[in-house]
């Protein structure tokens, strides 16, 4: 089966073990990496036409605003097509108990029909909030799994990226 890792991840500055700490790659990022290169699959990363300010306070006034009136941000690029894909593993931050517009917007654009759908999401305690089913009303034609939920401030831990392993050994998508 041939596989992409699709993912938004933010880098500046964000909110790890109750501080605000200044992050060189973004969490998500990290672990879209490890996915990719433990599964081979390609990699496309979802971003906006205007970042996202450095400021970590700012990214979750203008998150905020996005969910709360249903704005979704201008990619920045997006695929032609996923039809070669069998398997999207979907990566985000757990931005205000979901997933950032951009993925949103990202999910609305292709069909994901016959697809199976592999999220995952870096967070600092709310694990994946209602992200699930968002993507599951988002994609209704496609298999979510369930996915995997990865601490941020553990990201480049190596019981992090033993999970990473397991999970994917468990639903059996390790090539």
């Amino acid at each position: 089966m041939k596989s992409l890792v699709a993912y938004f991840s933010r880098a500046d500055k964000n909110y790890v073990n109750g501080n605000i700490v200044d992050l060189p790659v973004g969490n998500t990022e990290i672990i879209a990496n490890k996915i990719k290169d433990l599964t081979n699959s390609d990699i496309f990363t979802i971003k906006t036409m205007k970042p996202y300010p450095a400021d970590y306070r700012k990214t979750v006034d203008i998150a905020r605003e996005e969910l709360n009136n249903d704005l979704k941000p201008e990619l920045a690029g997006n695929l032609d097509s996923i039809d070669k894909y069998d398997v999207i593993y979907i990566g985000y931050p757990n931005w205000c108990g979901t997933m950032p517009m951009a993925v949103f917007h990202f999910l609305e654009s292709h069909d994901f029909s016959g697809k199976i759908l592999v999220p995952f999401c870096t967070h600092e305690g709310s694990g994946f909030g209602g992200s699930i089913y968002d993507i599951q009303r988002l994609c209704p034609k496609a298999k979510v799994l369930e996915g995997i939920a990865i601490r941020g401030s553990e990201v480049s831990s190596p019981a992090a990226e033993n999970n990473l392993k397991e999970y994917l050994e468990t639903v059996s998508l390790i090539n």
